[in-house]
């Protein structure tokens, strides 16, 4: 059985440990290798081998800096199929969104190549006389990311390529899950040239996060995941006194207003709704159909009812597995709460499996309608492939159901009215908004802003954003007069 290694300073190890998580391939439910839970000295290990690494590669010049994630983006490039494979055994996705999933952390490391520009400082000459005053951007140190399963390689690459660009070094601890492409992706960055320590990555549950949590040499912590695990970490980090970035769960909203084009309505709805079987942060689960727009309701739960989950190299599959048992489980409450508490179940994918493949984690789409804000299916972020709608009579109606939710990760409006757009992406309180684009992720020159319970923290991932969350400006002010400076004290602060 494959042993997953660790990356310690540099070199590929063997973990040392007695302990071991499954990895299991959601389609049947067979181990494929096993995750280590990282002992303790191993985890010190990694800590000081980061630590070291980070007084040289401060000073390495942002320009060779950058000259790494150009060689960095053109492996991932070449290996993209490869990437993508491995992602889709491991996680259960369908080839073609397992190739999107690396094709989005490649843009994130296009963007880390523009890193001597993005880490431009400011300089005023004559600030007073003879004095001037410039900033310069720097590293804060060592950084940790803790990632989630459902994006194996794009997560990743939202957190290390940014903080090593700017001269961090990075302790990553992926998703027990699926680790298999966190490690392909640190393979290849050390083919890029990244120096021994500068990246290591490390497995395991509660008790090595909190080891970064605690551990005095780690300043600023990266999380992507749950809403309890994200509030724990974030308090957490921040008693610590580090920075923190915690993204968290989500209930995604689609407004339909009624002068919408009905047939990019639904055809957006069925990918943004059971695509990746639901699995998504950005996933859309509540649709609110306004006013006449009701009427589409039947003809979207038809078409979604066609959509048929299989095995990642499936070419008709439109969606994988489910990432886990437990999860499954977790789903099949959901949708049994749905059912008991008065929603009409229009397409019911509980029951489904695909043959031959019994023991695999399988839900197929699911379609509710009359749903209320008092049930469970709408209060929780189902992360399956259930969509939940919704009626009300006006934009001011919808408005204010979305900005009722404890949420604000992601919300879209299908319309063909421009005022309706506007007083739409104007008024409603969440971070990232499409119109007439169901899944409004942002490429990486922006950043990913989730608002409210999706996100704990001050500076959000990528783009500008996660630039100023890795470093700290320093402000330089200077005199070097060209004659003897004048005797006396100044005794006051003005600059003179």
């Amino acid at each position: 059985m494959k042993q997953v290694p660790l990356l310690i300073n540099g070199n590929m190890v063997a973990s040392q440990t007695t302990q071991f998580i499954d990895v299991t391939n959601p389609a049947n439910g067979d181990v494929i290798a096993r995750t280590p839970v990282t002992t303790n000295a191993e985890m010190q290990q990694a800590l000081s081998a980061a630590k070291k690494a980070f007084e040289t590669w401060r000073h390495v010049p942002v320009t060779e800096r950058a000259r790494i994630m150009m060689r960095y983006q053109a492996i991932l490039k070449r290996d993209q199929k490869r990437i993508a494979t491995v992602l889709a055994e491991e996680t259960g996705k369908v080839f073609d969104d397992a190739m999107g999933d690396v094709w989005r952390g490649i843009e994130v490391v296009e963007q880390a190549m523009n890193a001597p520009s993005l880490m431009m400082g400011e300089t005023v000459e004559n600030v007073a006389r003879g004095i001037d005053t410039c900033s310069f951007i720097q590293p804060i140190g060592v950084c940790a990311g803790i990632t989630p399963f459902n994006f194996p390689a794009m997560i990743p690459l939202w957190m290390f390529p940014l903080a090593i660009v700017c001269g961090n070094t990075f302790i990553l601890k992926p998703s027990e899950q699926d680790p298999l492409t966190p490690m392909l992706l640190a393979e290849l960055f050390i083919e890029a040239g990244a120096p021994a320590g500068v990246l290591n990555v490390v497995h395991g549950g509660k008790e090595q996060v909190d080891t970064l949590l605690h551990h005095p040499d780690i300043a600023a912590v990266s999380f992507v995941g749950s809403v309890p695990v994200g509030q724990y970490i974030y308090r957490t980090a921040t008693e610590n006194l580090k920075r923190a970035q915690c993204f968290a769960g989500a209930k995604n909203h689609t407004v339909v207003m009624p002068d919408a084009n009905k047939q990019h309505v639904i055809n957006n709805l069925v990918g943004a709704s059971v695509g990746a079987a639901g699995q998504r942060c950005m996933a859309i689960s509540v649709a609110v159909f306004v006013g006449s727009a009701q009427e589409w309701i039947e003809e979207l739960a038809q078409q979604i009812s066609k959509v048929t989950p299989g095995v990642w190299n499936d070419d008709k599959a439109g969606f994988g597995p489910i990432i886990s048992a437990a999860a499954k489980h977790r789903v099949l409450d959901l949708i049994a709460s749905g059912k008991a508490q008065g929603a009409t179940c229009l397409v019911d994918g509980s029951e489904f499996t695909v043959k031959g493949l019994e023991n695999g984690h399988w839900i197929g789409p699911t379609v509710f309608k009359d749903v209320t804000t008092d049930m469970r299916i709408y209060q929780e972020e189902i992360f399956g492939p259930v969509l939940c709608c919704m009626c009300v009579d006006t934009l001011e109606e919808a408005l204010a159901l979305v900005n009722s939710n404890p949420y604000g990760n992601g919300t879209s409006i299908f319309t063909a009215s421009g005022a309706a757009a506007r007083k739409y992406q104007s008024e409603v309180t969440v971070g990232q908004v499409g119109i007439n684009v169901p899944i409004p992720v942002p490429l990486p020159f922006f950043s990913f802003t989730g608002w409210k319970n999706s996100f704990f923290g001050d500076l959000h991932a990528y783009g500008k954003q996660a630039v100023r969350f890795y470093t700290e400006t320093k402000t330089v002010t200077s005199r070097w007069p060209e004659q003897d400076i004048p005797s006396g004290p100044n005794m006051t602060i003005n600059l003179r």
